[in-house]
């Protein structure tokens, strides 16, 4: 039986009110996933062939056309990789920490539009095929549902799903990218604790300390095949201010286009500068 749209419905449309540019929709059971105009499956990503080649030209031709020059082959897949990954880790994780469910999407069941202009960070289209809840969970006794025990279990149904998913995305990229094994779950570890990260901020209302602790306990380090750890610390503004930051596992490889301008996160980032690129941002 296929998982009711109700089990995921609630907590995507919170996404989409925090978050409109990325829009998600669970096709119906009876209906394929989309495959026209700029949809891609995550499949195709994954064979690492013509759809992929397709996808990245999307990367090149904005690169060229935001920065007047063309990037390494390996930064172009580098980009593509976090632009489909970090949305992608949404689709799971959202619904994890909102309602403590925890849906998994073979790259059979995702395809990827974000070529439209009403959805400027993509169009997601996911059909679960199931989730995982805990005991108390209404949604126990739904089809698809699979009901563990605990916080801890439901973590690491988080962390399987995820890497269920990614992996052969992973795998169809890699090549592209020049990388391999730990730096590849590197990427995939930064993707999923920036991603929510991110989204538990716009939630608000103390989310996204919530997340921080969340995001600790899921990625503590030593998560094969994940590389590193949610990583979080705090640094001190001039002030006095507290200025939360992590430390990324990976490099988005943005300095080989604009040396200048790292992100806050970046592992190349020194700490004075990351103090000076926070305070602007909060400014």
């Amino acid at each position: 039986m296929p998982v009711p749209p109700e089990v995921l419905a609630t907590t995507y449309a919170r996404l989409a009110e925090v978050l409109p540019g990325l829009d998600i929709v669970q096709p119906p059971a009876d209906a394929p996933l989309p495959r026209d105009g700029g949809h891609v499956a995550a499949s195709a990503l994954a064979e690492g062939g013509a759809g992929l080649d397709a996808f990245l030209a999307w990367d090149d031709a904005q690169i060229r056309r935001d920065y007047g020059h063309p990037a390494r082959p390996d930064v172009t897949a580098s980009f593509g990789l976090h632009r489909y990954a970090w949305p992608a880790c949404l689709l799971i994780t959202v619904p994890w920490f909102v309602a403590r469910r925890v849906p998994r999407f073979p790259v059979t069941h995702v395809s990827y539009d974000r070529t439209a202009p009403d959805a400027p960070l993509g169009r997601l289209a996911a059909r679960p095929e199931s989730f995982a809840c805990l005991p108390d969970d209404p949604a126990a006794a739904l089809p698809g549902a699979r009901v563990v025990p605990d916080e801890e279990a439901l973590r690491a149904e988080v962390r399987a799903a995820v890497a269920e998913h990614l992996e052969p995305v992973l795998h169809g990229f890699g090549p592209r990218m020049r990388r391999r094994g730990r730096a590849l779950w590197g990427m995939a570890t930064d993707e999923i604790v920036e991603g929510l990260w991110y989204v538990a901020h716009l939630l608000g209302d103390g989310e996204q300390s919530r997340a921080q602790r969340e995001l600790e306990l899921l990625l503590p380090g030593a998560t094969k095949p994940y590389a590193g750890s949610a990583a979080f610390r705090e640094l001190t503004g001039p002030n006095g201010e507290s200025l939360p930051t992590r430390d990324r596992v990976s490099c988005c490889m943005f300095y080989t286009l604009r040396p200048e301008d790292t992100c806050a996160t970046c592992p190349r980032t020194c700490d004075a500068d990351r103090v000076a690129k926070l305070l602007a941002a909060t400014a």
